[in-house]
C-alpha cells in the first residue's frame, strides 16, 4: 500500500478542505469501494471526521469528510544557544501550549533534554492528553546535525554534544519517532508553511548569537552532505579581515555581525549592551550609534548574501532571530548591499524582508518536521495494512492510478497543491 492508499487520502485532506467520497475518487483515481476501504481506517483512527453534508444537486446529499488534526498531538522544540521553547501542537502545526525559558545550551544534552522532556510531561498533563497522544517529537538545535541519525556533529557553541543520540535519550520517555535538525532549517521550514507555502526558492537567515540559514531550493530544504549546509556565518567578509571568531578562524562573518559582536562594538563607545534584546532596545529608543552599528551589520551580512543571490538565485531572504527585531535598520543594510553588489537579474523579482512568524518559526518548524514524518503516506499506510482482517489482501492496488506512482503534481489546476509536500 506504498502507492495510493489510505495514506494518499489523507494526503489529499490535509489541506483542510472538507470533500466527498466523489471528490476523492476523482483526485485520486480510485474507485468508490477503494475509497471507501481508506477512508473506514483513518475514521477508525480519528484522523478523518464526517462534517455538515455537501450542497446537493438533488437527491440524497453527499457527506463531507476532513482531517482531523485534534486527534493526536506533535511536540515540538526550538533550542537556542542561550533559550529554548517547547510547545504542543495539534496535526496541523497549530501550538496548543508553549512555554519558552532561558537555557543555556552550554549545560550539555542531559541537562536540556531532561527540561525539554519534564516541560513536555507538564504541557500534557495541563491539557490533561496521555503521552500516548503524542505521535512524534521535532527538535531543532544550534549547530549542525546528522539529520537521518538526530546526532550533533561537531557543534561550535555546544560542549559535550557532539555524535549525542538526542533521538534515543527522548525516547527513553517518549516512544515515538524523534526528528532532529538545525536550528535555523527548522525556522526556514516553519516561516514557509505559515508565510510563504507556494515559495519555492527562499533563503530564511537567523541573526542572533550566531548566524546561519536555511536553505530551500526548488522546495526541498537543503541539508547538504553532512547536514552543515547554510552555515554562512563561518564565511570570511572583508572587514572581518583578523578578527577572531568563536569557531577558531579568524575573518568570519559572525565575528562582526552576530549580535554578541554588535554589542560589543556599543560597549566599546560606551553605552550598556550586552546581549540581542539590549542592542535591539537602543535601537528602538533611536539611539545613533546602535543604529549605525546594526545597519553596518546589515552591509557585512549583505556581502556575504550577495554570493548566496549568485549561486542560488532565491526569490526571498527572510531575515529572522533577535538582532532582526531591530526592524528595517538591518534589513536596510542587507539590501543596500545585495541589490549593490548582485547583478540585476538576480535581484529583479528577490525580496528581503523580517520574518512574519518571529520567534515561533521554530517550534512551528520543528512540529512540521515531526508532522510529515509521522504522517508520511507509506507511515500512514503501514498501519492500514496492519488493520486489515487477518489473512485478507488488498487486491486492487494494481489499479491504482499512475498518479500516486509519481512525485508529480495533479494535472487538475484545483488540486495541483494537494501532493506539494514540505521538506
Amino acid at each position: 500500500m506504498d502507492n495510493g492508499g489510505a495514506g494518499e487520502l489523507l494526503r489529499i485532506l490535509r489541506d483542510g478542505r472538507p470533500r466527498t467520497r466523489a471528490d476523492l475518487a476523482r483526485i485520486s483515481g480510485l474507485g468508490r469501494a477503494a475509497i471507501s476501504s481508506r477512508l473506514e481506517v483513518l475514521l477508525e483512527r480519528g484522523l478523518v471526521v464526517p462534517v455538515s453534508d455537501a450542497a446537493s444537486t438533488g437527491g440524497r446529499p453527499s457527506a463531507r469528510l476532513a482531517f482531523n488534526p485534534g486527534t493526536r498531538l506533535t511536540a515540538a522544540a526550538d533550542v537556542g544557544a542561550t533559550h529554548a521553547t517547547v510547545a504542543l501542537t495539534d496535526l496541523a502545526g497549530r501550538i496548543l501550549l508553549e512555554t519558552t525559558e532561558g537555557l543555556e545550551i552550554s549545560r550539555g544534552p542531559e541537562a536540556v533534554l531532561d527540561w525539554l522532556v519534564m516541560t513536555l510531561q507538564s504541557h500534557l498533563k495541563t491539557m490533561k492528553r496521555p503521552a500516548t497522544d503524542i505521535i512524534a517529537v521535532g527538535i531543532g538545535l544550534p549547530g549542525p546535525v546528522e539529520h537521518s541519525t538526530g546526532k550533533p556533529t561537531s557543534p561550535p557553541i555546544m560542549p559535550g554534544w557532539d555524535g549525542f543520540d538526542v533521538p534515543a535519550y527522548i525516547q527513553q520517555t517518549f516512544d515515538v519517532p524523534v526528528l532532529v535538525d538545525n536550528d535555523v532549517n527548522i525556522m526556514a521550514l516553519g516561516e514557509r508553511a505559515t508565510r510563504w507555502p507556494n515559495e519555492d526558492n527562499m533563503i530564511f537567515l537567523k541573526v542572533a548569537t550566531g548566524i546561519g540559514s536555511g536553505v530551500i531550493s526548488g522546495g526541498m530544504l537543503q541539508r547538504g552532505a553532512t547536514g552543515v549546509a547554510g552555515d554562512i556565518g563561518h564565511i570570511a567578509v572583508s572587514n572581518a579581515a583578523g578578527v577572531q571568531c568563536r569557531c577558531g578562524q579568524t575573518a568570519c562573518l559572525e565575528a562582526i555581525a552576530g549580535a554578541p559582536a554588535v554589542a560589543a562594538r556599543l560597549r566599546d563607545s560606551g553605552l550598556e549592551a550586552t546581549t540581542a534584546s539590549d542592542v535591539v532596545s537602543l535601537v528602538r529608543s533611536g539611539d545613533l550609534a546602535a543604529i549605525q552599528a546594526v545597519r553596518q551589520a546589515g552591509r557585512d551580512i549583505g556581502e556575504m548574501l550577495n554570493m548566496c543571490v549568485s549561486l542560488m538565485n532565491p526569490s526571498l531572504i527572510v531575515v529572522g532571530g533577535s538582532l532582526s527585531q531591530s526592524g528595517e535598520h538591518l534589513i536596510a543594510g542587507i539590501r543596500e548591499t545585495v541589490y549593490a553588489r548582485s547583478t540585476p537579474l538576480a535581484t529583479q523579482h528577490l525580496t528581503i524582508t523580517q520574518s512574519e512568524t518571529g520567534p515561533e518559526a521554530g517550534v512551528v518548524g520543528a512540529s512540521i518536521l515531526a508532522i510529515e514524518h509521522a504522517l508520511a503516506p507509506h507511515r500512514v499506510n503501514d498501519f492500514a495494512i496492519r488493520m486489515l482482517p487477518s489473512g485478507q489482501q488488498n487486491t486492487d492496488l494494481e489499479h491504482v492510478d499512475q498518479i500516486f506512482r509519481t512525485s508529480q503534481p495533479l494535472q487538475d489546476v484545483e488540486d495541483e497543491q494537494l501532493h506539494h509536500a514540505f521538506p
